[in-house]
């Protein structure tokens, strides 16, 4: 493989016709390039997905009421359905339950309130919250702390703010802890500020947020014994499936309202979201190998059929070398090794070009902002080298029929041949 001689014969071979050489090799690179990059977007997508989904408990379900669409027990359609108080210890009952944090939007569900400081007034969403939430949603503390027993049970008039919030009411040099924000004419005082794990809009929502005591956000905003809607977790050895039919069930019992009603109260369980997406990358995964390993095949063919046409050319060499000698595995080895070489530079030249254009993808979607669905794509050194290991087997496989045909030259046909 290292003589000297050889290396010189194989390169003057390709040489020989160079435009020939350019054209086979560029559908090799342009098969391993292609792959690369449907590997790299691959990535990308996922990564984006996991940092929208950072934080969220992947065992968690989250409940909200809407309005029936069946008639039960003499009840007319169109009910709404409004979660209370009484909810909550009913849906503690339920064993295969861990956490359980009911929430109460200021002005209902996805709407803004204003919240004010020093005279400076923007449009956030106001939550009332339990402590439980943080094991729901996990954030990232800048300073203080989030909610906690002691804050429910004495209504005390503290909150929590997102890093948005304070970005837009502090100005740079001031510390927002032990400060006080008005809200609907209330005053609550800072005891933490957040930044959310999540990107894209629900990170921009979680950074918009204002936590405060659900019992305060009673207490302060006359809502009475209401509850939005339920967040909570359950034990990971349960199905996430079977625990919201549980849920679901119980509630219609609670509120009287047709079990089979599947619109009367929303649901969304990360549980069989996350099982979904891992489904779903998996598929892409083997979509992108199965697309991207047929465009290196075509390239491989072509690699084939022009080591044949070489080898048609070359009948009459191949023939005075076996008439001097050489044995039909000499000239299987030469044939493969011409074969293996031009495959492999391509398919390096390949992977550059799709290393530039997974870094282009990446510098690109970092600098998109935070709406930006993808994350920066990520092709580690192990696909790198699968990538080499399949193009050193690709070339060899390209030179199997052109060596074989060489092989079964007779020097006699072979020295006759024009």
């Amino acid at each position: 493989m290292f003589d000297l001689d050889a290396w010189h014969e194989i390169w003057a071979t390709l040489g020989a016709n160079r435009l020939r050489t350019g054209l086979t090799a560029f559908g090799v690179v342009w098969g391993i390039m292609m792959l690369m990059a449907m590997l790299g977007f691959g990535s990308a997508m996922q990564v984006g997905t996991q940092r929208q989904m950072a934080g969220l408990a992947t065992n968690t379900l989250f409940v909200w009421g809407q309005t029936t669409t069946e008639p039960y027990m003499g009840m007319p359609t169109g009910r709404p359905i409004r979660f209370d108080l009484t909810d909550i210890e009913e849906i503690r009952r339920i064993p295969e339950v861990e956490a359980l944090a009911p929430r109460i939007q200021l002005g209902g569900f996805m709407n803004s309130s204003t919240a004010t400081y020093g005279g400076k007034t923007g449009t956030f969403q106001i939550f009332g919250d339990f402590p439980d939430f943080q094991k729901i949603v996990t954030q990232r503390y800048l300073a203080g702390r989030f909610l906690n027993q002691r804050d429910i049970d004495e209504r005390r008039k503290v909150c929590v703010l997102g890093k948005a919030v304070i970005e837009q009411l502090y100005p740079p040099d001031v510390d927002p802890i032990g400060t006080y924000v008005k809200i609907n004419g209330v005053y609550f005082q800072v005891v933490g500020k957040t930044a959310s794990l999540r990107s894209g809009p629900q990170g921009d929502r979680d950074s918009n947020t204002i936590f405060i005591p659900f019992t305060t956000f009673q207490q302060a905003f006359h809502t009475g014994e209401r509850v939005g809607f339920f967040a909570m977790t359950f034990k990971p050895t349960v199905d996430g499936s079977q625990i919201e039919s549980t849920v679901k069930a119980l509630l219609a019992r609670h509120h009287k309202f047709a079990p089979t009603d599947k619109l009367a109260v929303g649901s969304f369980n990360a549980f069989q979201v996350f099982n979904d997406i891992s489904q779903f990358f998996v598929v892409l995964s083997l979509v992108v190998w199965i697309v991207g390993g047929a465009t290196l095949v075509a390239g491989v063919i072509g690699v084939s059929n022009i080591m044949l046409i070489t080898v048609k050319e070359r009948t009459k060499e191949i023939g005075v070398r076996k008439a001097l000698g050489a044995t039909p595995l000499s000239v299987i080895a030469m044939v493969m090794k011409e074969s293996v070489v031009l495959t492999t530079i391509a398919g390096l030249i390949g992977v550059a070009l799709g290393t530039g254009i997974i870094a282009l993808m990446a510098f690109v979607f970092e600098h998109a902002g935070p709406t930006m669905p993808f994350g920066p794509p990520d092709v580690g050194l192990g696909t790198a080298l699968q990538a080499v290991f399949i193009l050193v087997v690709s070339g060899a496989l390209a030179g199997i029929m052109p060596a074989a045909h060489a092989a079964s030259i007779s020097p006699v046909e072979a020295l006759r041949a024009e």
